[in-house]
């Protein structure tokens, strides 16, 4: 019998220890799941702290990107000599503000061909030497887009009219009007991506003029132009640089006349803080003419990629 009771005055004990053990390993896995809880709220705040403070370095380069612009804007357009630092010339100008990095530059849309203006030998040209297409491509091509920007619906000879874009399976037809924009271009039947990425760079649809300014053409454009050659092109590129470098009055391309200025600039300013976070503002603006209005917007888009080399530290 004491025994017995010995046994059954030992199962409390047992009990007791059993259930300690069981709010001990309660008390670790709560530990353990408050230890968690706590990371991922303190990685969610870094998170959301990081998030907040890049959010906030993008609108200041945002902001002085937008800034820079119209500093442009207001040099160009104030009272000038002919060796004004500010030209519509495409060279960079760098400053700091703000504690971030600045460059930006003006470059005349007349250098630019017209993709409602331009001749047809001026874009068959084009899609030939920067598209590299051939004869027949670049035909098809020029007789597309007038097939898009004219008022009728009588089709040219290579063009493309309504029957066709919908032979095509397109859901559009032609405009039968200007291009309002150059990415319109690529609605074009015949259009690709990889020829529209060769000619984008070169068009616009801003200057208005048949003719190009040679001035402020790209290599690229200056070889579309009739007769020129990569070693007359590349010569006037070297005495148009030499007179830049000089600030003195830019030589005449051999070739052609061409157009001259339209007091019509497309400026690009390029902003990286001193996080790194960089933003990149394109406009095209046109003074415009009077007190109340002095300039007019034309485009004003981001840009996609750094073109400017950001200016080396003085060693």
């Amino acid at each position: 019998m004491s025994l017995r009771h010995s046994r059954r005055a030992g199962s409390p004990i047992r009990n007791r220890c059993s259930q300690s053990g069981v709010a001990l390993i309660l008390a670790l896995w709560l530990t353990v799941l408050l230890t968690v809880i706590a990371a991922g709220f303190a990685y969610s705040m870094r998170t959301e702290a990081l998030a907040a403070r890049n959010a906030v370095a993008l609108a200041q380069s945002r902001t002085l990107a937008d800034g820079a612009v119209w500093r442009v804007v207001y040099e160009l357009m104030r009272l000038r000599t002919i060796n004004e630092e500010w030209q519509s010339d495409g060279a960079v100008h760098s400053w700091e503000e703000g504690g971030a990095t600045i460059a930006a530059n003006a470059v005349d849309e007349s250098g630019k061909i017209d993709l409602n203006a331009a001749s047809d030998t001026l874009l068959k040209n084009l899609f030939q030497t920067a598209a590299g297409v051939d004869v027949d491509t670049a035909a098809r091509l020029v007789d597309a887009i007038g097939d898009w920007k004219d008022a009728d619906d009588i089709k040219r000879p290579n063009g493309a009219e309504s029957a066709d874009y919908k032979a095509a399976g397109l859901s559009y037809t032609p405009a039968n009007a200007p291009f309002e924009t150059l990415a319109e271009l690529q609605r074009v039947l015949g259009m690709t991506p990889a020829i529209y990425a060769a000619v984008a760079g070169s068009l616009t649809v801003f200057n208005r003029q048949a003719g190009v300014n040679p001035a402020y053409a790209s290599r690229t454009v200056l070889l579309a132009l009739p007769n020129a050659t990569p070693e007359v092109v590349d010569a006037y590129i070297a005495q148009r640089n030499d007179a830049l470098a000089q600030r003195l009055p830019l030589p005449p391309f051999p070739l052609a006349g061409g157009a001259g200025p339209v007091n019509v600039w497309r400026i690009r300013a390029e902003v990286t803080t001193a996080d790194g976070v960089t933003f990149i503002r394109e406009a095209v603006i046109r003074p415009g003419g009077d007190v109340s209005h002095p300039a007019t917007v034309l485009m004003w888009q981001e840009g996609d990629q750094r073109l400017f080399v950001p200016p080396q530290p003085a060693k």
